[in-house]
């Protein structure tokens, strides 16, 4: 198996600048060569410009400018040049889909936070003072920095990757052939579905709560937020210390949010590959689900457009993200390989609308009166309907369960 680790890094404050320094000229590196690709096609002879022609370069502008581009690895640079191909890539695989292009856009200093050194080595040593007792990743140009090692690594180390976070910096391991840890079977088997209003609910009728990390935050971040606005747009450079302090507390708030969902989707998922030998959940297209309703043109009224739910559709957009459903299907699916578990993927479509009783199976609208309820018209079975359609998501993917009575 593929994994990957986190560290943080503890770097001095030189080392810390000189980082800071390593994005800012690869952030360089990689507008200068979304730059030319972009002049090349509008020139009239529309010349295409691949990454092989670019990494040609490499060897050129780093002799030109040895105190910036010279001083960070070759193969790091390679690395964010095929990132940069890699976004064309996607563009014109969208562009042939027919889907929303994106267009690859410049990187500001801050939004370029990651650099990835493709070989252990090149560039980049893991564990270069193997004779300290305190792990240290050494990168080129930057030293051996000081790492917060609060694991052991596994399996071979393939990459590694820098990344900023706020006024923190992380290294990232990818390694290959990291072995799994199978747990012993437990003989139980489980359908589990997904809600706003319980985080999930299994066939066993087991409510989980649902958290709302971004609710509970909603009232400081949006206080941040205004705070935030009083400022004026301008430049990264030409803000103030205030404004900086104005945009760390956003951002300090955002990742709050985000870690508190990551953490509460680890252990949820680790609970489930604890419990269960088998977990059959929906197949859900999130992207899809949380997709704004089209506006609805007034026919009597040029130029006007009638009501179409997309206020009540906002809220019910902002539950489902606050769940954070991919980021815990993610990780339950990344889980119950490592522990040797089965994950089944199942249709989502009317499963809170169908009649779970063997001789019954009736599909119906009616058959959920209210958000809670499911109340079968053909055969009278009532239950909760999130249990329901968790007892339906079992009974697609083949698992045998209790007889529902």
């Amino acid at each position: 198996m593929r994994r990957a680790f986190k560290f943080l890094l503890r770097p001095t404050s030189k080392q810390a600048q000189a980082l800071a320094e390593m994005l800012a000229d690869h952030c360089s590196l990689y507008n200068g060569a979304l730059q030319e690709r972009r002049d090349a096609y509008r020139h009239v002879s529309m010349t295409a410009v691949r990454y092989g022609d670019q990494s040609g370069q490499l060897k050129e502008i780093r002799a030109f400018d040895p105190e910036r581009q010279g001083r960070w690895s070759f193969a790091s640079q390679q690395a964010t040049l095929r990132r940069l191909d890699r976004a064309f890539a996607a563009f014109f695989r969208r562009v042939k889909a027919g889907e929303k292009p994106g267009y690859p856009r410049f990187r500001g200093v801050g939004y370029f936070d990651t650099v990835e050194f493709p070989r252990d080595g090149d560039g980049c040593r893991w564990d270069s003072t193997p004779v300290d007792k305190v792990t240290r990743v050494r990168f080129r140009g930057v030293g051996h920095v000081r790492v917060h090692q609060h694991r052991p690594v596994e399996g071979r180390v393939k990459t590694i990757s820098v990344k900023r976070e706020g006024r923190r910096w992380y290294v990232i391991l990818a390694c290959d052939d990291v072995p799994a840890e199978p747990l012993p079977a437990t003989g139980v088997v489980v359908g589990i579905d997904v809600g706003v209003v319980h985080f999930l609910t299994t066939s066993q009728g087991i409510h989980t709560p649902n958290p709302r990390h971004g609710k509970r935050n909603a009232r400081a971040l949006a206080h941040a937020q205004r705070v935030l606005r009083t400022f004026p747009k301008g430049r990264r450079d030409q803000r103030s210390a205030k404004h900086r302090r104005a945009v760390e507390k956003v951002a300090k708030l955002h990742r709050k949010v985000r870690r508190q969902r990551i953490d509460h989707a680890h252990k949820t998922a680790l609970n489930l590959v604890r419990t269960y030998d088998q977990i059959a959940h929906e197949n859900l297209n999130i992207a899809g689900m949380v997709r704004a309703p089209k506006p609805k043109p007034d026919p009597t009224q040029p130029g006007n457009f009638l009501a179409n739910g997309a206020a009540a559709k906002a809220g019910l957009n902002r539950s489902i993200l606050d769940a954070g459903w991919g980021c815990f299907l993610g990780i339950l699916a990344n889980k119950a390989e490592s522990a040797g578990r089965v994950v089944i993927a199942v249709d989502a479509r009317n499963t809170s609308r169908t009649c779970p009783r063997e001789h019954c199976g009736h599909v119906s609208e009616d058959n959920r009166p209210t958000q809670d309820t499911f109340s079968c018209v053909k055969c009278g079975y009532t239950a909760n309907a999130d249990h329901v359609g968790a007892l339906n998501i079992a009974i697609r993917a083949g698992l045998v369960l209790p007889d529902v009575v």
